[in-house]
C-alpha cells in the first residue's frame, strides 16, 4: 500500500473512532438504562432507529459521491469545495458540544428516553435515529471531504473509517461488559486536539476547491512547497508528504488562501477547545467525565 494511503487512513481512522464512540456511548446508556427500568420490550426500537439512521447516513453518503457526477468540473468543485466547510463546521461544532455537553449526556438521554416512553413506540425509533443519525451525516459529509481531498480510487478514507468505527465498537462493548475502563475526559480531548488539525486540512482544502472553481481568488499565489522540500528525502519524504497531506491537508503546494485560513483555524478553534476543557486555566474542564454506561444488567 502507497504512503498516501497511510496518511488518509490514519486520519479517517480517527474520526471513525471518536464518531463509533459517540454513537456506541449513546446506544449503550439507552440500552442500559432500558434494561435497568425493566423495559426491554423497547429494545428492539431503540435498534430499529439505530438501523434507520445507518440507512439514512449511507443515502446521504451516496447522494453526495453520485449526485454531482453529471455537473461540469466547476460546478463539482463549487460543491465539493463549500460541503467540505460546511463539514468542518459541523466537525468543529461537535467539538465543543462535546466538551460542554459530555457530562449532561447520560441524564439528557434517561430523560428524553423517559418522555419517548410515555408517548409511543414511534417516538422511542425517533429518538434512537436522532441520536445516531446525528453523527451519521456529520461523519458523512466529512469523510466524503476527505475523500475528494485523497483523490479518485482511493479507498483509505473508508477503511480508516471503518476500521475506527471496529475498534470504538470494541471498546464500548468492553466497557459495558465491565471488561474495561476508559478515561473518556482524556480521550475526547486529546481526539478532539488531534481533529482540529484535520478539520483545517478539510477547510484548506475546501478553500482550495473554491479557488479552483474560480470562486475565489489566488489559485497561482503559492506560499509554500512542501512537495520539493520532501522530495529531497527520497522514499522518506514521500511518505512523511502523503502523512502530512493526509492527516493535516498539507499540500503539495499550498496557496497563501489555503496557508492563512489554515493557520487561522487552528489558532484560533486550538485556543477556544483547550480553554474550555480548562487547560489554559486552573478550572477543570468541564466535561470531566463523559457518562460511561458500565452497567452489566
Amino acid at each position: 500500500m502507497s504512503e498516501q494511503f497511510w496518511g488518509v487512513f490514519l486520519g479517517s481512522s480517527l474520526m471513525g473512532l471518536r464518531e463509533g464512540l459517540e454513537v456506541g456511548l449513546v446506544v449503550g446508556i439507552l440500552l442500559a438504562y432500558i434494561r435497568k427500568t425493566n423495559r426491554t420490550h423497547l429494545i428492539p426500537k431503540i435498534w430499529m432507529g439505530v438501523g434507520a439512521a445507518i440507512i439514512v447516513s449511507l443515502a446521504f453518503g451516496a447522494l453526495l459521491t453520485f449526485g454531482t457526477e453529471t455537473l461540469t468540473q466547476q460546478a463539482q468543485e463549487a460543491i465539493g469545495g463549500g460541503l467540505s466547510i460546511i463539514a468542518v463546521g459541523f466537525v468543529t461544532w461537535m467539538i465543543f458540544w462535546m466538551a460542554e455537553n459530555a457530562r449532561q449526556l447520560s441524564g439528557e438521554l434517561k430523560d428524553k428516553l423517559d418522555t419517548a416512553a410515555q408517548t409511543s413506540s414511534l417516538a422511542v425509533v425517533l429518538l434512537a435515529t436522532l441520536s445516531v443519525g446525528r453523527e451519521g451525516l456529520e461523519t458523512t459529509m466529512f469523510l466524503w471531504s476527505l475523500t475528494r481531498g485523497a483523490g479518485a480510487g482511493n479507498w483509505a478514507p473508508l477503511a480508516g473509517a471503518f476500521t475506527g468505527i471496529a475498534v470504538a465498537v470494541l471498546l464500548v462493548w468492553l466497557m459495558l461488559r465491565g471488561a474495561m475502563k476508559l478515561n473518556l475526559n482524556k480521550f475526547f480531548t486529546y481526539t478532539g486536539a488531534f481533529l482540529v488539525f484535520i478539520a483545517a486540512g478539510v477547510l484548506a482544502y475546501g478553500i482550495h476547491d473554491l479557488q479552483e472553481a474560480m470562486l475565489l481568488p489566488g489559485i497561482e499565489s503559492i506560499a509554500y512547497s512542501p512537495g520539493i522540500f520532501f522530495g529531497q528525502f527520497g522514499d522518506f519524504g514521500s511518505f512523511m508528504m502523503y502523512l502530512l497531506h493526509g492527516m493535516f491537508g498539507l499540500s503539495p503546494q499550498t496557496t497563501w488562501l489555503e496557508a492563512i485560513i489554515w493557520w487561522l483555524y487552528v489558532v484560533i478553534v486550538m485556543y477556544f477547545f483547550l480553554k474550555a476543557q480548562g487547560v489554559l486555566s486552573k478550572k477543570p474542564a468541564k466535561s470531566a467525565v463523559a457518562a460511561k454506561p458500565t452497567s452489566k444488567n
